[in-house]
Formats: structure tokens, C-alpha cells, sequence
């Protein structure tokens, strides 16, 4: 990976296509994650446990909860989200590996859209699959809860895109967890209203059509201007 486009076709090999790079880059960053377990665990336990908390906290009553569970489960996803997004570049910037990514001659945008797709893999789909889980035990209708996956699956995809901007943007600070979270919550309050306001409607039977696609429109965007934009972001911390 750490080879320039350059001296590859000098020796008279093919040069990888920025999708090809993606995806190793991807299925590396996938391989690094499985051997940092408690990296993966952490999210997903800290989602169960703040969705816990509620019941006890609050009351036990399941028509009270019901009322109460989309905002439950939607700001306890995006600390969950937020909470993994601290690791997103930082590993990889101590080590070396993206300023040799930024020196290969790929493209970075790639690179680092590749490493963001691993994030939302490892973080956000767990917990769109884990959500309904946690809305049933807040009282949401057992017909309701496969509704729950896609608000949560698509909303932690803006997420993750999101916060890849905010983590290119921290890269060099020091215990960059606290400004990470200065930089995005505020940012990520429209996420916020769409995902709670698709999963009440979800719990409650209703269609959830429209603020899913606003949550969609969210995330294209996302797709569309996040990659560029952490890419300037971690060239710019990297010099």
C-alpha cells in the first residue's frame, strides 16, 4: 500500500483502480478491528447499558417507556457512535499508516471513505440489529420492531460520515474525545430529530416513509461531501 502509482507502472504492473485500494483498505481495517475486540464491544455495551438505565431510572410501566423509547434509543446511538469515532483515524495516524496513505499516490478520498464504511460496519450496523432489541424491552410492540432496523441503520450511516469530518478535523489534538463531541453533536441534531421522529412512527405502526428519506437525504450527502472533506481535513493535520 505504501508503493507510488509511479513505481509500480515503471515496473510494468497494472495499477489498482481507487475502488480496489478501497477495498483492501477496508477488509484490513475489518482485520484489525476483530483483533481489538473490546474496541467493537465497547458501543454495543455502552448502548445496552444507557437503554437499561431508563426502566430503572424512570418507571417500569411499558406505556410510559413506549412514550419515551424513540429519544431513548436515538441519543444513546449517537453517544454509541460518538464513542467509537475517537479511534476512527487516530490508531493509524500513531502508527504511520496515513501518511504513508497520503504519500502513495491513491486517492486518500477513497482510503479514508473505505475506513469510514468500516466504522459504520463495525458500529452502526450492530446497532440498527441490537435496536430492536432495546426498543422491545422499552415497550414497543413486538410488530414494530423490525421496522426499527432501517431509521437506525441509515441515520448511524450519516453518523459515521459525519464524525469521519469531525475526527479528520482533531486528528492532532490531544485528547481529542471531548472536541470531537463539541464538533458533531451540535451538527448531528437534524439526524437526531428525523431518526427519533421515524422510530415513533415506526413503534407506533404509522408510516415512517418520509423522515426515512429525509435520513436518506442526510446520508447521500454525506457520502457526497464527508470523504472530501475528512480527506482535506487529515492532510491538513498530517503536515
Amino acid at each position: 500500500m505504501s508503493e507510488t502509482a509511479a513505481s509500480i507502472a515503471q515496473r510494468g504492473e497494472r495499477i489498482p483502480s481507487a475502488l480496489e485500494v478501497a477495498r483492501l483498505a477496508l477488509a484490513r481495517d475489518l482485520r484489525l478491528a476483530f483483533r481489538k475486540r473490546e474496541q467493537l464491544v465497547q458501543p454495543l455495551a455502552f448502548f445496552a447499558i444507557v437503554t437499561t438505565l431508563f426502566p430503572l431510572s424512570i418507571t417500569p410501566q411499558l406505556a410510559q417507556l413506549r412514550t419515551i423509547a424513540p429519544g431513548v434509543l436515538w441519543v444513546a446511538a449517537l453517544l454509541a457512535s460518538l464513542l467509537a469515532l475517537e479511534f476512527l483515524f487516530r490508531d493509524d495516524a500513531q502508527d504511520g499508516t496515513l501518511e504513508q496513505y497520503a504519500l502513495s499516490g491513491r486517492s486518500l478520498t477513497w482510503l479514508l471513505f473505505a475506513k469510514t464504511a468500516a466504522h459504520w460496519l463495525l458500529t452502526g450496523v450492530p446497532l440498527a440489529l441490537v435496536a430492536p432489541l432495546a426498543a422491545g424491552a422499552l415497550g414497543a410492540p413486538a410488530r414494530s420492531l423490525p421496522s426499527i432496523i432501517a431509521p437506525v441503520a441509515v441515520g448511524t450511516l450519516a453518523l459515521s460520515l459525519l464524525g469521519a469530518i469531525g475526527a479528520g478535523l482533531t486528528l492532532g489534538v490531544k485528547r481529542s474525545g471531548v472536541l470531537l463531541s463539541l464538533l458533531t453533536l451540535p451538527l448531528a441534531v437534524p439526524i437526531l430529530i428525523f431518526g427519533a421522529r421515524a422510530t415513533e412512527l415506526a413503534i407506533a405502526g404509522e408510516s415512517f416513509v418520509a423522515p426515512l428519506e429525509l435520513l436518506a437525504a442526510f446520508a447521500v450527502l454525506g457520502l457526497t461531501l464527508a470523504p472530501l472533506a475528512a480527506a482535506a481535513a487529515v492532510r491538513i493535520s498530517l503536515e
